[in-house]
């Protein structure tokens, strides 16, 4: 098993277990990351943890290079590893990634999908594409771009120079830095402090604010969208097999919000 999945007072932990390859982010570890989702959203836990083996010099090592597609782009919509970011971003729960050890290529972006990030001294960030001569995808640059200065994602891109704890706390990698002795404790306290909060309310504020950093959602999908979330738990499904807006915006609501609630279910698959 790649991913090892438990789950204890509604705290859900998966721990990235490939030590052979350093974590690499291989489709069959990403697999098994998308059905631990899958389950823990079936079993209603409240907040996720992602991490490392205790100890582990490295959170993950990124790609499994070896799978990448050669002269095509490196990470399609449908690749297994870009249907994991959206699981984690989509996830109704907080995510939290728990960092000890170093982070490479495309497992920052695993760790800037999730909601939270507490690292410790050891934890740095790296991406590296230009190091080993293959591009990066464009929807993961535009996903560094929404989370980082600008300058910054053009200094990780062009020097593939770590970006240390202490830095990545400062700009917003990580929410915490913690010390290493304490980084479990901390975190877990958090996941705690969380979990005791509405479960609802938190899912939804987590889905207004992932709409927000859409540039294509309008202020009136926006409202939309929070209305259709507290709607109904189905009213995803219903959206998605057709059904007008209508049916599930707040009555009275003016015709025309038929067309935001298209535009943000459009931006936000």
């Amino acid at each position: 098993m790649f991913i090892l999945s438990e789950y204890f007072d509604s705290i859900g932990t998966l721990t990235l277990n490939q030590p052979a390859k350093r974590n690499a982010l291989s489709e069959a570890l990403v697999e098994e990351l998308l059905a631990a989702l899958a389950d823990f959203q079936q079993a209603g836990i409240r907040v996720v943890v992602i991490r490392a083996a205790p100890g582990a010099p490295v959170w993950s090592s990124g790609h499994d290079i070896s799978e990448l597609p050669q002269g095509q782009d490196p990470l399609p919509y449908s690749d297994p590893f870009e249907r994991a970011l959206r699981a984690v971003k989509t996830f109704p729960a907080p995510v939290i990634a728990m960092v000890h050890g170093s982070v490479w290529g495309v497992a920052t972006d695993l760790v800037l999908s999730c909601d939270l990030a507490i690292g410790d001294q050891t934890s740095s960030f790296a991406v590296t594409p230009a190091n080993i001569g293959l591009a990066y995808n464009t929807s993961g640059l535009l996903r560094f771009m929404r989370r980082l200065p600008l300058n910054l994602v053009k200094e990780m891109f062009f020097t593939g120079v770590p970006v240390k704890a202490a830095d990545a706390a400062k700009w917003g990698i990580l929410n915490h830095l913690v010390e290493a002795s304490e980084l479990e404790s901390f975190t877990y306290d958090l996941a705690q402090r969380i979990a005791t909060k509405a479960p609802l309310v938190l899912s939804v504020v987590k889905e207004q604010l992932r709409s927000r950093r859409c540039a294509r959602t309008s202020t009136r999908a926006l409202i939309i969208w929070r209305a259709f979330a507290l709607s109904a738990k189905n009213a995803r499904r219903s959206l998605a097999a057709g059904s007008p807006a209508s049916a599930w915006y707040p009555q009275g609501a003016p015709v025309h919000f038929d067309a935001c609630a298209i535009k943000a279910k459009r931006c936000l698959q």
